[in-house]
């Protein structure tokens, strides 16, 4: 198991776009996996390459409580977007923080797997959350860029208004 450092807000990698990931190699299946690692061992739900310090066209997300659904995305694009959901949302590169952001309700994404085979998925709900929040890390946004609201500490730790909504 390889972990790497989660690279934290302020860092100007975070605010960089990515390069598309050219080679299919074992060179990346390394960086796939020990960004994989790296979010299990950080208990998130995605981890995109510059996190790691990687500007390259590169995520992995896994919204399952077993680890079993694990999506590795190179080169990853959105190509639908449906309707809209309100939740919260927080981020491994923004440490202590939370905030109320609106993202689409269901996504279709198009993207490489490891051997540069491209797949769809058409997916909704947290997952479709967690899709969007890592690809926007793919062109230095941060989801602070476009939250509704931060919560505060009391909320964070409890309930908010914006859960009723779901």
């Amino acid at each position: 198991m390889g972990t790497r450092k989660i690279i934290t807000i302020g860092d100007e990698t975070l605010r960089k776009v990515c390069k598309k990931q050219e080679k299919f190699d074992l060179r990346l299946a390394i960086l796939l996996k020990d960004m994989a690692d790296t979010m299990y061992k950080a208990e998130g739900v995605g981890l995109a390459g510059p996190q790691v310090g990687i500007l390259r066209r590169v995520a992995v997300v896994d919204v399952t409580e077993d680890h079993s659904g694990l999506l590795e995305m190179v080169n990853p694009e959105i190509i639908e977007r449906e309707g809209n959901q309100t939740g919260r949302e927080g981020c491994l590169s923004v440490p202590g923080r939370q905030a109320v952001v609106t993202r689409p309700m269901k996504v279709r994404a198009r993207y490489q797997n490891r051997k540069g085979e491209w797949m769809e998925i058409e997916t909704e709900g947290f997952e479709a959350r967690a899709i969007c929040h890592e690809l926007d890390h793919l062109d230095g946004k941060l989801y602070v860029d476009i939250m509704d609201r931060e919560l505060t500490e009391e909320e964070i730790e409890g309930h908010i208004p914006e859960d009723d909504l779901q």
